[in-house]
């Protein structure tokens, strides 16, 4: 709302409705006033540290009577953001007072594409990231070659968290050499990439009751992910409305409800397009005309799936997780317990409901701390543990102690995750394999769980517990069907032979968790983990040992261990390092970030961008079976496809950011951006090297 609307007059609305008008004029009334002091500036606020640094950058020399393009480059700190030219239903645009020379002329300010931020009610337009504002400066035509020009502007802003707005200034300035254009300023590739494209046809727009509808016109081959409409003309939509998106033919159809009060009947309507959740956008100007009616819906990502479907697709997800390559290391501990499934319909029924219990419990409780850590600005994603190194260390001791009691060195003293009738044991073992087979987003799961880190916290939650009661499914029907536990062979001794073969997969876990422990935290913690495994693996021997002769643990034993851990906890954390660089593949690639991914678009190449970690076992198969693969190198070579590889191993807010962007909880994610600027495509999580291959035909 502008400071114009909070003088006029609005209707008086009535209960529920009133209420919500009331808190939406008083919120904006506060954002109006803070953009009041925002303009007012006293001198000696501008030399007071600011949370968005500004900084004005001359893109190359300028030839007498020509323009050159300036950038107003903008550096929000962590947890901070600014506002694109109309912020919503709160918030200001940067404003800035040039200070030209004679003769020397200054265009309008141009914006990258925005993010949508709603809080409350109200919908902002914002960018929580660095951006660029760029502006075309023009000379005057008798501008002495070899001068320089000097550009100097007050610049004013917003600088905002989710809960405080601080309004800032500053003076930019920029020196423009007259001459022949020679050497440029890269970066701006990158900068124009950001800004929306314009809509080479005009678009129409009509008011139709309470809704404004606009035809785009857009060829239905174009795929859209994740569409928003950014009105740039003010007091028409409702901003925070939902927007409905259908095709008829080659028309794009936008619904949305106009302005809540005092709506104006312009005779332009400016937009700005999002396309992709990557920030792809149109510029559009459209002029009132007939908008046909609404076509075949849209389905867009993260926006329309019903809650039913999603679900659905978290049971399947989960349901699926049990036969792909990240469940490997926990099939010993379920194989022995759907084992002994036979033994009697009720101790079956038991063991089946505690092992899908710890199961949907153990996935709540990481939805639960995902969410809560996202809620507090932390950006992590699906399989956030395994990015830790003392979760990387506790499971490779939990592995040692599993290979252990499987080769049958030592027993549990208390029912475990092997132990006969035991519906302690098939619980922890649900809970072991939820903690162990999440790692990895797999089909069907990947919708689901990012959409879960945008629903609400009751939703979010109701997929986190569908995803664990798929995985626990096959367990849970072994428990309920006597026909299936039938099929299973009779307990006997070769129960005791298949418990100790199942050590050798285990003891593989351990030494893969080893590999990790190096990539996460270094070589120094991953030897000391190691140290501390070969300790704990002799205090489990000597363990075995007292049991074989009838005795328990001891109090001598169980303090001995405990003082190991615990000087474990507290010298470990300080010995993580930063790993040292990956291995180069067969399949020559540079580090993912956004600017070298805008860079690359900029330049018209082809990319592939692959997402990965050292602990997602799925991504390694897909790296071995179809990406480091001879002929998928010499075909992305003679296309000259760009690959940015995005390493997820340990923490990166800049990654799971753009994870997020795309819909995708975890990983692995591979997405496809074809030359010439072309929409992006999300591939399948099952790679070929045939499919790798047919992109670049």
């Amino acid at each position: 709302m502008t400071r114009a609307q909070l003088l006029m007059p609005s209707p008086a609305p009535s209960g529920k409705r009133a209420r919500r008008a009331i808190g939406a004029q008083w919120r904006a009334f506060v954002a109006a006033l803070l953009q009041l002091l925002a303009l007012m500036g006293a001198a000696p606020a501008a030399a007071a540290p600011t949370h968005i640094a500004a900084e004005l950058i001359a893109e190359s020399a300028v030839a007498p009577g020509q323009s050159v393009t300036l950038a107003v480059r903008m550096r929000p700190e962590s947890g901070w953001h600014g506002y694109w030219q109309n912020p919503g239903d709160a918030g200001l645009g940067m404003t800035v007072n040039w200070q030209l020379p004679p003769g020397a002329k200054i265009g309008v300010l141009r914006y990258p594409v925005p993010e949508t931020l709603l809080i409350g009610g109200l919908m902002n337009h914002v960018y929580n990231h660095d951006y660029a504002v760029l502006v075309d400066l023009a000379v005057p035509a008798d501008a002495r070659p070899g001068s320089v020009v000097a550009i100097k502007g007050a610049a004013n802003w917003l600088a905002c968290t989710d809960k405080i707005c601080v309004p800032e200034q500053g003076a930019i300035a920029a020196q423009v050499t007259v001459g022949e254009p020679g050497t440029r300023d890269s970066r701006f590739d990158g900068w124009r990439a950001a800004l929306p494209a314009p809509l080479g046809s005009p678009a129409r727009f009509a008011l139709s009751g309470d809704l404004v509808r606009i035809a785009v016109p857009l060829p239905g081959a174009v795929p859209l992910h994740d569409p928003h409409l950014f009105a740039a003309t003010e007091r028409v939509v409702d901003y925070a409305a939902t927007q409905t998106f259908s095709r008829e033919g080659d028309l794009l159809v936008v619904e949305i409800a106009r302005a809540r009060f005092q709506p104006d009947n312009p005779a332009q309507f400016d937009a700005v397009l999002r396309m992709t959740a990557a920030g792809d956008g149109l510029m559009i100007t459209a002029a009132p005309g007939t908008v046909p009616p609404s076509g075949k819906p849209l389905r867009t990502a993260g926006g329309d799936a019903s809650l039913s479907w999603l679900l659905l697709s978290a049971l399947l997800g989960g349901l699926l997780l049990n036969v792909m390559p990240c469940v490997f290391p926990i099939l010993s501990l379920k194989a022995l317990s759907l084992a002994r499934a036979g033994e009697s319909e009720a101790q079956a029924r038991a063991e089946g409901l505690a092992y899908t219990a710890g199961v949907v419990l153990a996935c709540l409780a990481l939805g639960g701390v995902l969410l809560a850590l996202r809620a507090g600005g932390e950006q992590v994603g699906w399989a956030f543990q395994l990015q830790e190194p003392m979760v990387v260390a506790a499971l490779l001791l939990l592995a040692v102690a599993i290979t252990a009691n499987l080769a049958g060195v030592f027993e549990f003293a208390v029912p475990g995750f092997a132990r006969e009738g035991s519906r302690k044991g098939a619980f922890a073992t649900g809970l072991l394999a939820a903690f162990v087979a999440t790692p990895c987003t797999g089909p069907f799961m990947a919708a689901a769980m990012g959409a879960a880190l945008l629903l609400p916290v009751p939703e979010a939650l109701a997929l986190f517990a569908v995803l664990g009661l798929g995985l626990a499914l096959p367990f849970l029907a072994l428990a309920f069907i006597p026909a299936l536990r039938a099929a299973l062979p009779r307990p006997g001794a070769w129960m005791d032979r298949f418990r100790k073969a199942m050590a050798v997969p285990m003891g593989l876990t351990a030494l893969a968790l080893v590999w990790l422990a190096s990539r996460v935290a270094g070589s120094g913690f991953a030897f000391a983990a190691v140290l501390l495994g070969v300790i704990v693996l002799a205090a489990l021997v000597l363990l075995g040992r007292r049991q074989r002769h009838g005795l328990g643990a001891g109090a001598a034993w169980t303090a001995g261990l405990a003082a190991v851990l615990a000087l474990a906890a507290l010298g470990l954390p300080g010995m993580v390092r930063e790993p040292g660089a990956a291995a180069a593949g067969m399949l020559p690639s540079t580090p993912f970030s956004a600017a070298a991914l805008t860079a690359a678009r900029a330049a018209g190449k082809p990319v592939f961008a692959y997402f990965t970690a050292d602990w997602c076992l799925t991504c390694k198969v897909n790296e071995a079976a179809a990406i480091e693969r001879t002929e998928t190198r010499d075909a992305f070579a003679r296309a000259g496809v760009v690959v940015l590889r995005g390493d997820w191993t340990r923490r990166d807010p800049a990654i799971t950011r753009y994870l997020t962007d795309q819909g995708a909880a975890g990983v692995p994610l591979y997405m496809w951006y074809p030359k010439d600027g072309g929409p992006p495509r999300q591939l399948p999580q099952v790679l070929t090297p045939a499919l790798l291959a047919e992109l670049v035909r």
